[in-house]
């Protein structure tokens, strides 16, 4: 005999979704799946304010956008839940934490990096975070590669960035035709999902599998380019200014500029930015080294908010050791610099959402937008898989493959990896105790 149902929850309303955004972006640790998790935890299984297949089918449409999938998961729930400022209240919140965290934890960095204590604990975090990118594809592969199609798109897009160096962008675009044409050659092969077939129920939801869509998620020609034009004026605006203040060849200016084409140009998430910000950042700009880039994703893997948010430290130090605002304002330079390059990256974020929501809410159930979908996930397992070998190489060998592989880094790795996969260890706890084996060694050398 089934068990009875609960009962549906009642409305819930602005203030209290508002307090709950706010926790959120306060405990949402553990990178993109880990956010991921936790949201689903609360919204599906918990207060289940929205059903496991429409969180699976928003869930898919983020994973097709660049920029942070999570951040943007929970701006179109907001969004879904209490109109655009639901939206806009939630995707903030999920970031403004993290922002004020980092500021001052990259200036710590950047202020006091040298000393020992702290040159070690970073000895230690940095195969950490190696593991942590191999577990991060672990967990996706293990839920998107469920056949043989979807295992020949992680190896092809792999093959392709490793080997060939390909561009992102032009690989999920490769993904994207091969999933919709395997969605109608061999539909039972993509009908996977990114993250699950959502076949769980935990009881009816506020927001059900047969809830129409609001008012507000219906599309409309007027408010779609009504929003358009706002999100163009809140680009131009502070990117005309930058260019009036400092030129268009100023540090500022040219941050604001890369970071909204890392915005636009990069898909799956943060792992997936990382190599394109890692290029341009370190390789073309040089705001910063190898070594702080692996540094500054360490720090972001140990504060809440989106992995992504290691572009408010790239912008901190870039502008601290450029001293935009001259010697004797570095901090106030890099905090600048950290906010901005966060309201150039996050933007197109919410326009994408406000703006493809209500075209997301009239797809449920259609294979010809989920298949694509799906096959993009797989070929994000293989890019993140090259990033995990970008990071192993920069951390086993500091010298390059001709200077000696570093021995207590390797073990701290594989004894990282071991707790993370093996043993199902959180992260923060992870790379607690491998900072404290880190500033062991440091110590003793």
């Amino acid at each position: 005999m089934d068990e009875p149902q609960p009962p549906r929850p009642a409305a819930i309303s602005f203030r209290e979704a508002l307090l709950f955004w706010l926790k959120l972006g306060l405990i949402s640790f553990g990178g993109p799946a880990g956010q991921i998790s936790i949201m689903h935890q609360e919204l599906v299984e918990r207060r289940r304010w929205i059903s496991e297949r429409r969180f699976l089918h928003a869930l898919n449409y983020c994973m097709l956008l660049p920029g942070p999938e999570a951040q943007q998961l929970a701006t179109y729930i907001g969004w879904l839940m209490h109109r655009t400022w639901g939206g806009v209240i939630a995707g903030g919140l999920f970031v403004l934490p993290s922002l004020f965290i980092l500021i001052v934890l990259s200036w710590l960095y950047i202020a006091f990096g040298e000393m020992p204590v702290v040159a070690g604990i970073f000895y230690g975090i940095k195969p950490a975070v190696t593991a942590i990118v191999i577990q991060a594809a672990h967990r996706i592969g293990s839920r998107a590669l469920k056949n043989q199609w979807l295992w020949a798109i992680a190896a092809a897009s792999f093959t392709a960035i490793f080997a060939f160096n390909l561009p992102f962008p032009l690989i999920v675009l490769g993904a994207a035709l091969i999933g919709y044409v395997g969605g109608r050659l061999a539909p039972e092969k993509f009908k996977v999902g990114g993250h699950g077939a959502g076949q769980k129920t935990f009881g009816q939801a506020l927001i059900d599998d047969d809830t129409p869509p609001p008012a507000h998620a219906r599309f409309s020609w007027r408010r779609l380019v009504k929003l358009a034009l706002i999100g163009a004026a809140l680009w131009a605006l502070p990117m005309g200014l930058l260019t009036a203040v400092s030129g268009w060849e100023g540090t500022l200016t040219q941050m604001a500029w890369f970071f909204t084409k890392a915005a636009l140009l990069t898909f799956g998430g943060a792992y997936a930015v990382l190599p394109y910000v890692y290029q341009g950042a370190v390789s073309h700009y040089g705001w910063l080294t190898p070594t702080q880039m692996i540094d500054g994703l360490a720090l972001g893997e140990t504060t809440p908010g989106p992995l992504i948010m290691i572009v408010a430290f790239i912008g901190f130090v870039g502008a601290y050791v450029a001293q935009v605002f001259g010697p004797d304002q570095q901090f106030l330079a890099g905090a600048v610099a950290a906010c901005l390059v966060t309201w150039f990256t996050f933007l197109p974020s919410f326009l994408f959402i406000l703006a493809g929501g209500p075209w997301v809410e009239s797809t449920h159930g259609e294979l010809r937008f989920t298949a694509p979908l799906t096959a993009i996930t797989a070929a994000v397992v293989g890019v993140i898989l090259n990033l995990a070998c970008f990071f192993a190489y920069h951390v086993l060998w500091p010298k390059g493959f001709n200077g000696a592989l570093d021995w207590p880094s390797m073990l701290i790795a594989i004894l990282a990896a071991v707790a993370l996969l093996r043993f199902k260890r959180g992260v923060i706890e992870v790379l607690m105790v491998c900072a404290a084996l880190g500033l062991v060694v440091h110590l003793l050398r």
